[in-house]
């Protein structure tokens, strides 16, 4: 198989896309849902419908963007315009996010769709195309998961911009009126990832050329449930976001009431956890080079699942050093995984190829996207009527139900579900030499039959 190395240029270019991407899922994930209830001043009860109606919207969205890129091309390649001709409408979405108009509450609440969805669908405009491109950068497994630790590297970067930045800013800038200091905060950051999505259009190439057939919807998704190993990949993704989205929603909250800590608190307990994830990417891949990334995606998960419960077990109400040290090593271990995971799904791709003869690669790319969305709506769904259910009422002192409630989801409910995440991974196998001997036509026994094993030509 021809290898084709990418430069560190490039591979900083690719990674400054997911710098961008994260402005807004960082947002969504660490900030968006504190920011409504304590600042924009929306009811608990209608957040859960709120954070979780666009993210569904804008998951069949992305099974549409996903057939876009698969049918049209350019002189520019098959992804890659995207970020050109999107990269400042992404920007204005996220500024009118976190503007706050000052309306009647139903006009607030209606505005906060409006612009909540917007955002969303040119979110998908932009990030179908950037997740599928890393497919066409390089053939070589090892390097797709060297560029996917530098995207997830700057990824984090951008995460940890976001949680430091943004509430420290908004609090010094906003003194009298707290959401413009939000919407100025978010103003630079959305003119950042607007910047980064054009650093990474002109600094990639897209240099493998594979022939997409026109292929209709229906046999698309055909192939795709065809296609096991990215089956278990889409489920791996749904309850991961969950997760994900359900620790990551309630960090905030934790910091402030559990941890009885002020903005800088807030902000520093948030940021732990990006640096950690940060150190991480640095981490896997090393490991990876060195041990089997599969086997570390598994255990990573189960072992996140263990020290959830220690976290809720272990740390009471004020314990702020203990709270961050596990909180820290938590999030250091859970996001072991990111890289491979990205990197998993363009083999998951070639393995569909390969077993049937036909490639479906943007549906495959979108239909991750899709899962993610989905998770991300459930865990929103789940999290927005847990805070309910649990009686949190914004900016007040909580009850001790209130804060236990608000332990288990940073700590015990996240964890099940990356526990589930990595069992579900022991159905995966392709490994890099499972990889590599299916690319020759090597494998028969494990998984594929003989006669459905075909060299693939990659150029």
């Amino acid at each position: 198989m021809k290898t084709s190395r990418l430069s560190i240029l490039e591979k900083i270019g690719f990674g400054a896309g997911d710098m961008a991407v994260n402005v807004v899922w960082s947002s969504m994930a660490l900030i968006l849902t504190f920011f409504y209830t304590d600042v924009y001043g929306l009811k608990v009860s209608d957040i859960a419908l709120l954070t979780s109606l666009p993210r569904l919207i804008d998951a069949f969205a992305d099974v549409a963007m996903g057939m876009i890129t698969d049918k049209y091309t350019t002189r520019w390649g098959r992804y890659r315009p995207y970020l050109l001709f999107f990269a400042v409408p992404f920007g204005l979405s996220v500024m009118l996010v976190f503007t706050t108009p000052a309306l009647a509450y139903n006009a607030k609440l209606l505005w906060a769709y409006a612009t909540y969805i917007l955002m969303m669908l040119i979110f998908t405009s932009v990030t179908i195309p950037y997740i599928s491109l890393i497919g066409v950068l390089t053939e070589d497994p090892q390097e797709r998961l060297s560029a996917n630790g530098y995207r997830l590297f700057f990824a984090k970067v951008a995460a940890l911009m976001v949680t430091t930045f943004v509430p420290l800013f908004a609090a010094r800038w906003g003194i009298q009126h707290l959401a413009r200091g939000y919407q100025v905060s978010m103003a630079l950051m959305a003119g950042l990832a607007t910047l980064m999505f054009l650093f990474c259009f002109f600094t990639t190439t897209e240099r493998v050329k594979h022939k997409v057939d026109d292929k209709p919807l229906w046999l698309q998704l055909r192939l795709l449930f065809k296609n096991d190993q990215w089956l278990v990949l889409a489920a791996v993704c749904v309850i991961g976001t969950i997760g994900y989205v359900i620790r990551g929603t309630v960090a905030l909250y934790y910091a402030k009431y559990f941890l009885g800590g002020g903005v800088a608190l807030q902000s520093y307990f948030i940021t732990t956890g990006v640096v950690a994830a940060i150190l991480a990417m640095v981490a896997s891949t090393w490991i990876t080079k060195r041990f089997c990334k599969i086997q570390l995606f598994r255990w990573s998960q189960v072992a996140t699942g263990v020290l959830s419960v220690i976290l809720y077990f272990a740390i009471k109400p004020g314990d702020v050093v203990p709270a961050f040290i596990l909180y820290f090593l938590l999030s250091f271990v859970v996001d072991l995984q990111a890289p491979i995971f990205w990197s998993a799904i363009a083999e998951a791709v070639d393995y569909g190829q390969v077993k049937s003869g036909k490639r479906v690669a943007g549906m495959a790319f979108g239909g991750i996207s899709f899962c993610q969305k989905m998770g991300m709506s459930l865990a929103a769904s789940i999290a927005g009527l847990l805070l309910t259910y649990y009686h949190y009422v914004p900016d007040q002192p909580q009850s001790a139900f209130t804060l236990n409630g608000i332990a288990l989801m940073l700590s015990v409910i996240p964890g099940f579900f990356h526990l589930v995440m990595g069992l579900l991974m022991f159905k995966y196998r392709i490994t890099d030499k499972f990889y590599n001997e299916m690319m020759h036509g090597r494998v028969s026994k494990t998984g594929l039959s003989e006669d459905s094993v075909r060299e693939v030509p990659v150029a």
